[in-house]
């Protein structure tokens, strides 16, 4: 018997669209399977059309939700070059065209799907129509479409919707279909869509036939589909594994018979044959896991690396999933992969290769940079190229800067971007290391044109917020806030919730808005931040507990403050020793908090003193200014002393304001906090207008 669907009338919806079109980036749908989501969005497509040069239809599905791109395919050729964030700019401006773009079931794609249609809205380049149904999870990506206020959310539940009694019905419908009608959402259950050739091949074209006048199936462009994704699921649901193997297989004989058109379908096929009886031939596996990493599925990529590993694959399998754990936080997991290699085995050019991501991972994610770097040293003595020396130096140099060495760091960066024998990666590491070290050491001219190198060398990602922290950093203490944050923002949107980069460029954004006193904004950033990097080992997760703290503080937020304190103080170590001074700076806010003056003043003098240490003048002046702030009479020296050697507009403000308070004179502390509200470090004017009093 034909299902009875329970739908939502047209109208108004079909206003509310409208409305998102004109007034946002788009609507979203949001109402559970069954009720008409896709129709409405279709009616949306034929009304909206018009206004249009292009209409582009997506859909996912629940077997391409484990494949990067799976659902955009159609519409974009995904390099066989470039990492995630080249591939998302590419697929952007393929889209962004201004098209209106329908994107049916968004919460079944991937990742890296969902990440491109949230950086389509948050640029504008495209008008999207979404349908999501709530029901399971629904990924970051796409619930910040209408949480980010960047399309309209639309709500649907019509009366007499009933999910039993659609469950029931779509059971009853599936069960009844023809064997041969039946056969065909077998296979689609397993893979969906399929060339209509291919299906007409395993069932028979009598048996496609059927399943469409059943109206099971639709065939579009040559593709056959279900009619509706509950029938699918209905028949994945009453399938057995073994018979989902055997069909799996079928389509891995089928689909395998050619070479795949790209990466996507060599993706697709890959997965496929995990779980079938065809086995594809393990270089094919470990090829399919470097893509899913280069694309940034880590998860995918650890499956397909881990499936070749088992199988004996050598270095380079071993080599792919260590960096898909590491990536993910599991840093003993990592570990333990790539101590099952002997280095004695190998050639000079596979050391490199592993010794790379051995030392980076007991750097940060195993947090024993003692070892990693006496491991770094005694493989630089082992090679014997001049390219891998300097390559280790490279990496030398961001081992030496994260434990608290800028100066150090900067010298070996320096030796190594002077070299002719350094490769892109030495240039890539030597290069952000030296832009974030030059702006801590206050040797701001020299930051943007090593930021620049270091991207020029396309390095790995992450290395972009470390010169883009170098930065943000200068232009801080230009007292250019604005610019800082701007800044800050464009590093967070390149991310586009690709993790960590977006929790990292969240750090930046909101190192300046505390600088700014836009604590409110700052504290959620940073919140959400120090989740998302707790588990990476990175030290930028304790710089955001550091941060975290230092805003709460302020905000008088006593209890808060004082756990972000203790978090910040027990994951900071050596790789984080870099940020020493904003961990003092946080105990002194919170002690500021409490009530205690004098604690808060005498933290934040430790503060100034470490970063001095350090060879930080930069921070050692910022340091100093919150010291002020809290009514330091003896940071005039310091702020003296500094400024000398860091000749910058925030140094100059912090002079100026702690003469003012050394004297106590008022017209010159008001004239402080002026200057402070110009350049829009409100929370400061508001400290120094309040000591004028």
């Amino acid at each position: 018997m034909p299902v009875e669907w329970v739908t939502v009338p047209l109208e108004p919806a079909l206003e509310s669209i409208e409305t998102g079109s004109r007034t946002r980036a788009g609507t979203a749908i949001i109402g559970p399977a069954g009720i008409g989501k896709t129709t409405l969005a279709r009616a949306a497509a034929d009304r909206l059309g018009e206004r249009f040069d292009r209409v582009d239809w997506v859909t996912a599905t629940t077997p391409s939700a484990a494949i990067p791109f799976a659902a955009f395919s159609h519409l974009i050729d995904v390099p066989e070059v470039g990492k995630t964030a080249e591939v998302l700019r590419t697929a952007r401006a393929t889209l962004g065209d201004g098209r209106l773009l329908v994107v049916d079931d968004a919460h079944l794609l991937d990742n890296l799907s969902a990440a491109l249609v949230y950086q389509l809205a948050v640029s504008g380049a495209a008008s999207l129509v979404v349908t999501v149904a709530p029901d399971g999870t629904v990924s970051e990506e796409i619930s910040a479409l209408w949480e980010d206020d960047l399309l309209n959310r639309l709500d649907l539940e019509p009366p007499g919707h009933v999910e039993s009694r659609l469950t029931a019905m779509v059971d009853e419908f599936v069960s009844a279909l023809p064997p041969s009608a039946h056969g065909v959402l077998e296979y689609l259950a397993v893979d969906d869509p399929l060339p209509l050739a291919e299906v007409a091949d395993l069932v028979g074209r009598d048996a496609v036939a059927e399943a469409e006048s059943a109206g099971a199936i639709v065939i579009d462009d040559d593709l056959v589909r279900p009619a509706h994704p509950l029938f699918v699921d209905a028949v994945r649901d009453q399938l057995g594994g073994p018979e989902l193997r055997r069909l799996r297989t079928d389509l891995v004989e089928r689909l395998g018979a050619a070479p795949p058109r790209d990466v996507v379908a060599a993706l697709r096929l890959a997965v496929m044959a995990l779980d079938s009886d065809r086995a594809q031939p393990t270089a094919e596996i470990v090829t399919a896991a470097g893509e899913a990493l280069r694309l940034g599925d880590l998860v995918l990529s650890e499956r397909l690396a881990q499936a070749a590993v088992e199988r004996g694959a050598g270095l380079p399998a071993r080599l792919i999933l260590a960096y898909a754990l590491a990536w993910q936080g599991r840093g003993r997991d990592a570990d333990s992969v790539l101590a099952q290699v002997d280095p004695s085995t190998l050639t000079e050019p596979e050391l490199m290769a592993w010794t790379l991501p051995v030392a980076a991972n007991q750097f940060w994610m195993l947090s024993e940079p003692e070892r990693a770097t006496a491991f770094l040293k005694a493989t630089r003595n082992k090679v014997s190229s001049p390219a891998a020396q300097t390559t280790l130096d490279a990496l030398s140099a961001t081992f030496a800067m994260n434990a608290g060495g800028p100066a150090r760091a900067l010298q070996i960066a320096n030796d190594v971007l002077a070299s002719p024998s350094a490769d892109d990666t030495a240039i890539g590491w030597a290069a952000a290391a030296a832009a974030l070290s030059s702006a801590r050491m206050g040797r701001f001219a020299e930051v943007d044109a090593l930021a620049e190198r270091a991207i020029a060398a396309g390095h790995p990602g992450l290395l972009r917020f470390t010169s883009g922290f170098g930065q943000t950093t200068a232009l801080l203490m230009a007292g250019e806030l604005d610019r800082a944050q701007d800044l800050g923002q464009q590093l967070t949107d390149f991310a586009q919730l690709q993790q960590p980069g977006r929790a990292i460029g969240e750090v930046l954004v909101a190192d300046v808005l505390i600088a700014k006193g836009e604590l409110d904004s700052a504290v959620r950033l940073l919140r959400r931040a120090a989740a998302a990097l707790a588990p990476t080992g990175y030290s930028w997760g304790p710089l955001a507990w550091m941060l975290l703290a230092q805003a709460l503080g302020q905000q008088g937020a006593t209890v808060e403050a004082g756990k972000a304190l203790s978090r910040a103080e027990s994951r900071h170590g050596l790789k984080s020793m870099l940020f020493a001074p904003e961990l003092a700076l946080a105990r002194a806010w919170t002690m500021s908090a409490r009530g205690d003056e004098h604690g808060a003043i005498g933290a934040a003098r430790d503060a100034a003193r470490s970063a001095e240490r350090g060879g930080q003048t930069a921070v050692a002046l910022r340091a100093l200014l919150d010291a002020v702030r809290l009514g330091d009479i003896r940071a005039v020296d310091g702020i003296a002393r500094a400024t000398a050697e860091c000749d910058c507009a925030l140094g100059q403000l912090a002079l100026a304001h702690a003469r003012a308070l050394v004297r106590h004179d008022s017209a010159a502390l008001k004239e402080a906090s002026q200057r402070l509200t110009a350049i829009g470090m409100h929370r400061a004017a508001k400290d120094a207008e309040a000591q004028a009093k």
